[in-house]
């Protein structure tokens, strides 16, 4: 389809991301182990980590439904979505996408999955009530977008990243409470490093959400766009889907919220917002319709 941006250059720039953000967990589940457990305590840490490494490559797709309560539907289930998925797929040149659906009533939809041939397209429950058959298209695309722009891994791996390494943090804190950091005077025992585990986890955590541009949404809304066929299907939904967002709440994870289209805990406010890797909507509805 012609203008669908699909470089060569950025799937490999999105690759090294993925080896880096995952070098980089490895490297800071090794500095939270020696600060617990010296030497022994790094080589453990390492090994959990390179094996987090896989866990996150293989499943972190399933780990994103888990988190936002998706279930995975089939044709018979909701006949529907899964026609207008199929249809809007093939325009895309892109295999049969997994769908699922997420209990959420808030209107919000993402897609997930470590390449085209695993990806998953799921939309919320309030999604499917509150826009029109067109809206839903352009919102429908806009995640085959992803899809086709190749930049779903990276988001998928960032997102349960960002979880884990908020994980860590809750670990630190809970051995820091319990006594779980060694005496000062045995090899690798430093209270000291363990407090700036739990300090810099959580920027940590900040710092791999803006790993991932905000040009994405961007880019997938001019080629979801193109997909759809039309634009003010997309730059309707938007509107909708950012209003109702400031108002309904949503029960999902802030390392989560950069995989939906529109950022599903804009009414949080407060740290929540710190992980926001959203551009305003306003601005992605003025590039659609001067399209």
């Amino acid at each position: 389809m012609a203008g669908v941006a699909n470089p060569l250059s950025e799937h490999v720039m999105n690759n090294v991301k993925v080896f880096v953000l995952m070098a980089g967990l490895t490297a800071l589940f090794g500095a939270i182990g020696a600060s617990f457990g010296g030497m022994t305590g790094l080589v453990i840490a390492l090994v959990l980590g390179g094996g987090m490494n896989l866990f996150m490559y293989w499943n972190s797709a399933s780990m994103v439904l888990r988190s936002y309560g998706a279930q995975v539907v089939d044709q018979a289930q909701a006949p529907e979505l899964y026609e207008m998925v199929d249809r809007l797929r093939q325009r895309a040149g892109l295999p049969m996408p997994t769908v699922a659906i997420a209990p959420h009533d808030q209107p919000n939809a993402f897609a997930t999955g470590r390449d085209p041939e695993h990806a998953v397209v799921c939309v919320t429950r309030g999604l499917m009530r509150v826009v029109d058959r067109v809206e839903l298209e352009g919102v429908i695309a806009h995640e085959l977008a992803h899809i086709k722009n190749r930049d779903m891994l990276l988001q998928t791996i960032t997102a349960t990243m960002a979880g884990a390494i908020s994980s860590l943090a809750s670990i630190a804190q809970w051995g820091m409470i319990l006594g779980g950091g060694r005496s000062s005077d045995e090899e690798g025992g430093n209270p000291l490093a363990a407090l700036a585990m739990i300090i810099v986890a959580p920027i940590a955590a900040m710092l791999i959400q803006f790993a991932i541009s905000r040009q994405r949404e961007f880019k997938a809304d001019a080629v979801g766009a193109e997909i759809a066929g039309r634009p003010q299907g997309l730059a309707g939904a938007l509107q909708k889907l950012d209003a109702y967002a400031k108002r309904i709440p949503m029960d999902v994870a802030p390392a989560m919220a950069p995989l939906a289209m529109v950022n599903p805990l804009a009414g949080a406010g407060g740290f929540s917002s710190l992980f926001s890797t959203h551009p305003s909507t306003e601005e992605r509805v003025a590039r659609l319709m001067a399209r």
